[in-house]
């Protein structure tokens, strides 16, 4: 009997389905599961209907009285009944709301299934929540929040139930206590919008607002502990909850200029909150990676030195995602909310979600880690590899620019007419000016990218409603399914990474708007595009060359 009424009692409640209200508790891996109705067998239920009038505890009677009405067939009303007196005497206090408040809205559920049947249930139990409302107290935290949303989905009273929450709102606001009086205000904004009470509405979001710019300053001028970084989210909230508010309210209250207000609060927050952020470090022991660097290159002729030198790396895209997805999964507490990336000036650039440890992961929050991972490699690469294979090559080799002309020239994935820019701008990093080829090589590599896009048939500009046609930015073009196919997926990762995800360097767009400074040409990012150039030009004009070389050998 006990094992019977436990399996009975272990089912979850799920009050908003009609017809399966009880779920399985657990279900194992191997698909095994905990008890569900259909478990229950024809002796089970008449057992059920022979023992309920004897129990008196409310919770184990509106069970047993709720599984009787939904199992026993023909169906009988009076268990339905039943089970709505049990749970309605469950105590309506904040105590036990948290672990019982699926008892009511279960009643309520039996109430508008039966309608008429269920006599004056339904009324009787609006009246004791909303006269709890109207009792509850500050001291009751969010009770009265909890039983208006219930109330929300099936009561008529809105105006009692709203003017209640905006008094319980300004009460918490007068304790500071901002995020209890925004949840408030938010639900007392929604009882008015649903009685057409649209000006108090828009009042009650302004203060929600608001809330979020008090709690901002209080964040900022907090001597133990203040934070510049808390309080530019929070300006960016309330900004956000006034562009939710209706043009037409807007120009009513002048609420543009207070957004201009606030943007101009959260840039000084941004601005500030940089100073705020601290270094995380690791020692890596590369002597290894450097001496590797070394005899690659050393004592070699000019063309074979290049060749090591543009080979010394390959990144691959598949196995950083690999990697990346597995670091998710195995250390889920560094992913498990979501976060922000800053710019110069504090300006928020980049967002990632909290992530979902399902079957399937976020793509954002997979491609933020593979952009970590790949920006963590070639800061090992550049420092170790790159620039150690370079000075070699620097100090054993006099390249000249027309040296580098000869090799774009006779590289077939170079465009017609840019061969002299890009022979300056790959000869500006050899000769350690990366201003120059910093400048030069980025926009080079998007005409590059847009050109052999143009040669697949692929659509890279856009035609507007005036019929003024626009080439598309490196950005737009590296969405095309094609650029994976055309450059491969690896060089294509590559593209998007280093040069225009703001998760990344986001060397074009940086460079396109002017964000880039002189001592940021010389980063690490910016070295690498040099090189990933110079790979991409030297290995084409090297295979260009074996194969022109075993063509002649033929013939």
């Amino acid at each position: 009997m006990l094992w019977l009424l436990s399996d009975a009692c272990s089912m979850t409640l799920k009050p908003d389905s009609y017809n399966d209200p009880f779920k399985a508790f657990i279900i194992w891996a191997d698909g095994n599961r905990s008890a569900i109705p259909e478990d229950f067998k024809t002796e089970d239920i008449a057992l059920f209907e022979e023992i309920i009038d004897e129990i008196t505890e409310p919770k184990l009677r509106a069970r047993i009285a709720d599984l009787l009405w939904l199992l026993k067939k023909p169906k009988n009303k009076e268990f339905a009944l039943k089970s709505i007196d049990a749970y309605r005497q469950t105590p309506l206090t904040t105590e036990n709301w948290v672990r019982d408040e699926k008892c009511w809205e279960r009643a309520i559920q039996l109430c508008m299934m039966l309608k008429a049947g269920s006599g004056t249930r339904l009324q009787e139990i609006e009246v004791e929540l909303i006269l709890s409302i109207k009792n509850a107290t500050k001291e009751d935290k969010f009770f009265a929040l909890k039983l208006s949303d219930l109330l929300a989905k099936y009561s008529n009273h809105q105006l009692e139930i709203a003017e209640k929450l905006e008094k319980l709102a300004h009460e918490f606001e007068e304790l500071s206590d901002f995020y209890v009086s925004r949840e408030y205000f938010s639900a007392a904004s929604d009882s008015y919008k649903r009685i057409k009470m649209l000006e108090k509405s828009i009042e009650m979001t302004i203060k929600v607002a608001e809330g979020w710019v008090k709690e901002a300053i209080v964040r900022q001028s907090c001597s133990s502990s203040p934070s510049n970084i808390a309080a530019a989210s929070f300006y960016e909230n309330a900004i956000q909850t006034y562009r939710k508010i209706p043009n037409t309210y807007k120009t009513a209250k002048n609420l543009d200029n207070r957004i201009t207000e606030l943007r101009t609060e959260l840039n000084l927050a941004n601005e500030k909150s940089i100073t705020e952020m601290g270094v995380i470090s690791t020692e890596i022991d590369i002597r290894d990676l450097i001496e590797n660097a070394k005899n690659a290159v050393e004592g070699k002729k000019t063309f074979d030195a290049l060749l090591a030198l543009a080979n010394i790396y390959r990144a691959k895209a598949q196995r950083v995602k690999e990697s990346s997805e597995r670091s998710i999964r195995k250390y889920p507490l560094s992913n498990l909310f979501s976060g922000v990336c800053l710019g110069k000036g504090g300006r928020v650039i980049a967002k990632s979600p909290a992530t979902n440890f399902g079957d399937e992961l976020d793509e954002t929050a997979v491609r933020k880690k593979m952009i970590d991972e790949y920006s963590m490699e070639i800061n090992l690469v550049v420092q170790s590899q790159i620039w150690t294979a370079l000075e070699v090559i620097r100090l054993e080799h006099r390249i000249t620019e027309m040296d580098f002309y000869s090799i774009v020239r006779n590289s077939p994935v170079v465009p017609e007419g840019r061969e002299r820019l890009i022979a300056k701008a790959l000869f500006a990093g050899y000769d350690n000016d990366f201003v120059t080829a910093l400048h030069i090589l980025v926009p080079q590599i998007e005409h590059l990218v847009r050109v052999h896009l143009k040669k697949a048939g692929v659509k890279t500009s856009t035609l507007d409603k005036n019929g003024i046609e626009t080439e598309n930015g490196l950005t737009t073009l590296m969405e095309n399914p094609e650029v994976n196919t055309i450059f491969g997926e690896d060089l294509a990762f590559e593209f998007k990474a280093l040069l225009c995800d703001s998760f990344g360097a986001n060397l074009r767009n940086e460079l396109a708007h002017g964000l880039i400074e002189y001592e940021e040409c010389y980063s690490i990012s910016s070295i690498y595009a040099w090189w990933l150039m110079l790979r991409i030009v030297f290995n084409t004009f090297w295979n260009a060359k074996m194969a022109s070389q075993h063509s002649e050998k033929q013939e």
